[in-house]
């Protein structure tokens, strides 16, 4: 009887370290994914807006200057201004106050919003 009782046991520990550790699988996972899209963001950032908006996002480098790129940390802007307008600038471009050019033949939607969310974290 004690050795069924101890396989019992064991069955139903080794069951519990299963459960956590997936769980715990799970929330690595979600957590790496939410690393990737944060990095990938900020890869997308440095290749198709440094050079304008500067790595800051002050828009002070000379290309910025020139085709009057906005500036990100402004906070007036940031409250004034919603998701979908700097989504829809960053896929159509703007040539309203700037040469913005058009990015929707180099990123997908992920990556927009992506972009809209780290354009948000500038924020000064």
């Amino acid at each position: 009887m004690m050795r069924v009782y101890s396989a019992v046991v064991i069955v139903i520990f080794v069951a519990a370290l299963t459960s956590v550790a997936g769980f715990a699988g799970v929330a690595v996972y979600a957590s790496t994914q939410r690393n990737d899209t944060a990095r990938s963001a900020a890869q997308l950032y440095r290749r198709y807006c440094v050079s304008c908006h500067g790595s800051d996002g002050r828009a002070k480098t000379s290309k910025g200057k020139f085709s009057h790129a906005r500036d990100f940390t402004e906070a007036q802007w940031q409250d004034d201004v919603t998701d979908e307008r700097i989504f829809n600038s960053i896929m159509n471009g703007r040539s309203v106050r700037g040469n913005m050019p058009a990015f929707s033949n180099k990123l997908n939607q992920e990556e927009a919003n992506a972009l809209v969310k780290f354009v948000r974290g500038l924020r000064g």
